[in-house]
């Protein structure tokens, strides 16, 4: 068998952030809040889509480090941004350019992100 067809078959190899519920829940939302501002409000479009992207990269960045301070660093920051994304999605539905089904499906993925980083930052921050 050639290395690539053997490759193909292996089982996935994952990064460390990609074995957290978080992770994904909030990879999740960044799609999501791509689709829930619609186009012509590029401003707030935009606001949304660095918020949610900042969630998901801080906290694949805090996963990676070893020192603990350094975690909780990270995933402070990434907790920070999912509360400036709840905020958002409040303006959103307030403003009327999303469904309030959308947005509240949306601040439901942000309230779990949120309780996720919580407990994440919280562990690297004690002993």
């Amino acid at each position: 068998m050639h290395s690539v067809q053997a490759a193909a078959q292996a089982p996935q190899p994952l990064l460390d952030a990609q074995r957290l519920d978080c992770y994904w829940v909030a990879v999740e939302f960044a799609t999501a809040a791509a689709r829930l501002v619609p186009p012509g409000h590029s401003a707030l479009r935009s606001q949304l889509s660095r918020a949610a992207s900042s969630i998901v990269l801080n906290l694949a960045e805090g996963v990676g480090r070893r020192a603990r301070a350094e975690r909780a660093h990270f995933y402070s920051i990434a907790r920070g941004s999912a509360m400036e994304c709840g905020a958002i999605v409040d303006l959103v539905r307030s403003l009327g350019l999303a469904s309030v089904v959308r947005c509240k499906e949306a601040q439901w993925l942000v309230v779990r992100i949120v309780q996720m980083l919580t407990k994440l930052e919280a562990q690297a921050s004690s002993r």
